[in-house]
């Protein structure tokens, strides 16, 4: 190969991988995420070391949703680094939350969970839930670090919804 196709050839693929690497870049920053699961909190729904993506925009175009999976930055205590976790949403701002054997009740009415989980039957609340706060927890009730035990998530640490799970390939699906 002639010197100069040599030097258009390398500048070429110099060229589109700088593109892509940028067009990566800007993309996980603003757009998509992908996250691991680390821990057991969400099973059945989510199992440790799946890998899952995190759509970062969709809540600048609305809020979230009840029992909507969210990842968020978790409000480190003292001495702790930051940690990126990942819950269901069961509590919106403003709510009266309360757990009854087990049994979710948003504003003294019970709410039907659709989803797969890891049930226990224990009490909590009632309280209420302060405004652009959440109220978070894991599927696997009786595993889960949350807010039972940490109190509530600001609005400002919710890094995205997760919607598809891309590891293991056997499990590929949108959550």
């Amino acid at each position: 190969m002639p010197r100069r196709l040599l030097n258009n050839w390398i500048f070429d693929w110099g060229e589109t991988i700088v593109v892509a690497l940028i067009l990566a870049l800007i993309i996980r920053a603003f757009f998509l995420q992908v996250f691991w699961i680390p821990s057991g909190s969400m099973e059945p729904t989510l199992d440790i070391s799946d890998r899952i993506v995190v759509n970062k925009v969709v809540y600048n175009f609305r809020q979230p949703k009840r029992f909507e999976i969210i990842v968020f930055r978790a409000v480190p205590a003292m001495g702790q680094e930051k940690k990126d976790l990942i819950k269901r949403l069961a509590g919106l701002p403003g709510e009266k939350l309360e757990v009854k054997d087990g049994i979710i009740n948003i504003n003294g009415k019970p709410v039907e969970e659709a989803h797969t989980m890891n049930q226990d039957y224990a009490n909590f609340g009632p309280i209420t839930i302060p405004p652009d706060s959440y109220f978070v927890m894991g599927d696997n009730r009786l595993a889960s670090a949350d807010s039972r035990y940490w109190g509530f998530l600001p609005g400002k640490n919710i890094i995205g919804k997760a919607f598809l799970r891309i590891w293991p390939l056997t499990k590929f699906s949108l959550i």
